[in-house]
């Protein structure tokens, strides 16, 4: 599994256990999901931030 993580557009390196680790925590959380197939090849994620 590969990770990546980019903050305002810069990609952040991520060292193997950080990788997995993040990897494994979203896949899980999102293999959990209703209509989610079993055998996804790509989840993507965009977290913005409220400035209200």
């Amino acid at each position: 599994m590969k990770v990546k993580v980019a903050v305002d557009g810069r990609e952040i390196p991520l060292n193997e256990f950080v990788n997995q680790i993040l990897g494994g925590m979203i896949s899980g959380a999102v293999m959990t999901l209703k209509g989610v197939n079993k055998e996804w090849e790509t989840i993507e994620i965009r977290v913005e931030r409220n400035n209200t």
